[in-house]
């Protein structure tokens, strides 16, 4: 396709842009026309069925040797995490959707021995197991348990990083489980 340039002014880059941006909505807009499908979209690659309204997240109990609190911290991370992410209604009970579940490891183990066979490195390693269940396609459900880890330095105590290191696992771990089960990956 040739660009017609009717004000004898160079094409530059941000015209070229205009011209770009303007095409690309119309094929947009014209295909979601056509098409007779429906379903739901957004910017974070969840594809949740259109029939899908609700999720009940039931607490996650802490069945490791973790901090007290872990299970009810990961609990308010992951309704955080589907609020921001998805269209999804957080109920009480009896959602479309619903996520249960406990925390089964939160362990530290040494990686990276050093020539005097000390530790360079620890590991921090929290396991997840999950159990998603789908009232409107019983296909979709599972149960699965998702480990992830954080590294930190042997200078430093797990006291010291714990917190920082919980998060980034956590960051991990919600993204695993929503990719699981709002994005089907």
């Amino acid at each position: 396709m040739k660009l017609r340039n009717r004000s004898k002014r160079p094409l530059t880059l941000k015209s070229l842009w205009h011209y770009f941006s303007i095409y690309t909505l119309a094929i947009m807009v014209s295909t979601s026309l056509l098409s007779g499908c429906s379903f739901k979209y957004s910017f974070s690659g969840a594809s949740i069925p259109p029939e899908v309204k609700t999720l009940f997240i039931a607490n996650f109990q802490n069945d490791a040797l973790g901090p007290a609190n872990l299970g009810q911290d990961f609990t308010d991370r992951l309704k955080e995490y589907y609020q921001q992410n998805s269209s999804l209604d957080i109920v009480d009970r009896n959602g479309d959707w619903s996520i249960s579940g406990s925390v089964t490891n939160y362990s530290v183990a040494p990686i990276a021995l050093t020539a005097q066979s000390a530790a360079a490195s620890n590991r921090l390693t929290i396991a997840i197991n999950v159990v998603f269940e789908s009232k409107k396609d019983e296909t979709k459900n599972f149960t699965q348990s998702f480990s992830q880890f954080a590294d930190f330095p042997q200078n430093q105590t797990l006291s010291q990083v714990e917190t920082e290191k919980i998060n980034e696992i956590f960051e991990k771990l919600l993204l695993d489980i929503f990719n699981r089960t709002a994005a089907n990956w």
